[in-house]
This record gives C-alpha cells, structure tokens and sequence, in this order.
C-alpha cells in the first residue's frame, strides 16, 4: 500500500499543491505550542503518533460523531478515534481494509463508515467488518498507482441515501445495497462522464449533488446531479477539483489544484485571487471566517507558511511561530466546541482553541 502511495507521490511531486493569491498578511497575538502526551490502556495510543514513519503520510480527513469523538484518517495509520482524553488507534490488525483512510462517515444507525484503499470497512462500535459493494470492482490499480477499490468520498444527504466516491465511479447506498449511480434509472448524462476519483461530494440547500473530480482518471472539473441529470463545468480551465465548502453566505466554495481556489455565488463561478500564498485545503468555522493551507514548501511535505484564516476583509497567519509545524496541511476540520483541528504531513496533528496552538502528535 505504501509503494501505492509513493509512485503517486513520484508522479504529482506538488500532489495536493496549493495555489491561490495575496495582498494582506497578519499575525495571532498569544499564541504558543503545548506538546500533549495523552494517557494510554488497550489499543491507545500514550500519544497520536506516526507509525509509518513516512514524511508523505498525512492525516488525509477528520470527522466528529454524533456523540462529540473525533475521528482521524491517515494514510499510513489507519484511523484515530479521540473522545477528549485519549486515542485509540484501529488498523488492519482490527480489521481495516487497509491503513490508508481517504474518507470517514457516520451513517443514519450511528455505525462510522471508513473509506480505505481497499474498499469500505464498518465500524459499529465493537467490531470492523468489510462492506461489499455491487459490482466488480477490483483491486487492480490505474496508471497513477490508485486501487480502483479506493473509496474517496462519502456523503449522507438529506434523504438519507449514502453516496461514495470510489476509484471506479460513484455508488449509492438505499438502505438495502451498494449500486453504480450513473447505472440507475433514466439518469442523464450528455457528457458522458465517469465520475471516478472523486475527492469530494457536497449537497447543497436545495438538493443538488456536487462532485469534486480529482486526479487521472477524474480530471472532470465540478460536476452536479440536479436530480436528472448529471453535468460537468471546469471554471478557469480547472479540471482537478481538491475541496468543496460552503459559507455562511451559501456560497459555495472550490480548491482548484491547478489554477487556483474559486466559489459559486448562486449564479456564477468566480475567481478568489487575493492571495497567491493560500491553497485548496479550506475550511469555513461557524463564524464565517474562511480557513485556507499555506503554500507548498521547495520540499512537497513541507509548508511555506501554515495556514491562514480569512473574514472577507483581510487574512491572519499561523504558522510555525504560533505553534504550527513545518508540514504541509491536508486536512481541516472545526468541532462542537469552536476548537479547529488541522493535520499535516508526517501524520502531524493540531487544535487551535482560539488562543494557543496544541500539538498531539511526536
């Protein structure tokens, strides 16, 4: 799995670049690093630590259930579960697919579903177990090194169906079973397209299904499902969408990964080019404001400059100085209780409380 990993990383050397633009800079006040060590017992962790020990593994998503844990993807790990006091570590030894995690989800019965490399695995709160999906999937891999059996995305929209984004299309779950979406009903699709790679799925206020396409074979740019029918555009030339996030406003925002981040207003797609140091991880807290990764260090692990937060007018800085590590951020991710966790390369994670930076991991 790791050497899955590694050719793609040899492939796409600014894989997960960031790209964007700039005219402001700031910085926190009062902010300072605090190493955690959390307690350990049986299949915890004395501390979230890198296993792997691969500076390319990142923590690659991150999920709060219903109950207040949190949930952390890696891709070389497996997952990490916290309940606010101590992490208990789950890997193919508790019978993952695989340890590399691209996506997590709660579903309707409080089972937490965990997108692998391999396929789907369920956790139902005592054991893992493996989910079949309709078809033949396989396990053979594409040109970019990719398992066709990797489950990207996922997504519970409104009416409760289950939505996920593999490497060889998108299935949605009725409650019964697993099935090919672009397979059901009298779904139409003028463009042909395949939906494969999909890095993102997103339902909007009213109803309509978006797909971030991601890497070969994806490149389809943003595609939609209006119910009827399915359609791509790709804004600016942009075929390799990285994230999906709305604001309070109900804008809808995209991490190009190679031309930029954009954002849909309701009537169009519009360029965000303040900066040209911000990149396509994103993240909007429950005040507004829009978090964004820094830029990609001359080495792809690495972090030109932390992260930044913006509130429409102008952007805030954390970055080393406040507490932040050096790594290149992946993943985004704002709790219950207002705290924003951020993971990195070489597995790093950290919470912002909104005072100090809080680092949990070696």
């Amino acid at each position: 799995m790791k050497l899955r990993f590694a050719i793609i990383m040899l492939l796409f050397p600014h894989f997960y670049s960031c790209i964007g633009q700039s005219n402001q800079s700031g910085k926190p006040e009062n902010s300072e690093l605090l190493k955690t060590s959390i307690a350990a017992s049986k299949l915890v962790k004395n501390h979230f630590s890198n296993q792997a020990q691969a500076m390319a593994d990142n923590i690659h998503c991150m999920m709060e259930d219903r109950t207040g844990n949190l949930w952390f993807g890696t891709t070389g790990d497996g997952v990490y579960k916290y309940d606010g006091q101590q992490f208990v570590n789950y890997t193919t030894k508790q019978g993952l697919k695989s340890n590399a995690i691209w996506s997590l989800l709660q579903d309707q019965k409080g089972n937490i579903l965990i997108g692998t490399d391999a396929g789907l695995s369920m956790f139902n709160g005592k054991v893992i177990s493996p989910v079949s999906l309709e078809g033949s999937l396989g396990f053979d891999t594409n040109e970019y090194g990719s398992s066709k059996n990797a489950i990207w995305s996922m997504l519970l929209d409104s009416k409760g169906k289950i939505w996920l984004g593999t490497g060889d299309g998108v299935f949605c779950y009725d409650g019964k079973s697993y099935s090919r979406f672009l397979k059901q009903g009298q779904i139409l699709n003028p463009q042909s397209l395949k939906l494969k790679m999909i890095d993102v799925i997103y339902e909007d206020k009213q109803g309509i299904i978006w797909f971030a396409s991601g890497m070969p074979p994806g490149l389809e740019g943003v595609c939609r499902f209006d119910g009827k029918s399915v359609t791509s555009v790709k804004p600016n030339g942009d075929s390799w969408i990285r994230y999906i996030v709305p604001d309070k406003k109900g804008w809808i925002w995209f991490g190009g990964r190679l031309k930029g981040n954009f954002y849909f207003d309701g009537k169009a797609f519009n360029n965000f080019n303040l900066r040209t140091d911000i990149g396509n991880v994103m993240l909007c807290d429950a005040t507004g404001n829009i978090w964004f990764c820094g830029s990609e260090g001359d080495k792809t692990y690495e972090s030109k400059d932390g992260i930044w937060r913006y509130d429409g007018k102008s952007f805030v800085n954390f970055s080393i100085t406040e507490g932040l590590g050096k790594e290149f951020v992946h993943s985004m991710l704002q709790d219950k209780k207002g705290n924003i966790w951020i993971g990195t390369r070489n597995t790093g994670l950290y919470r912002y409380d909104g005072k100090k930076i809080t680092r949990f991991s070696e």
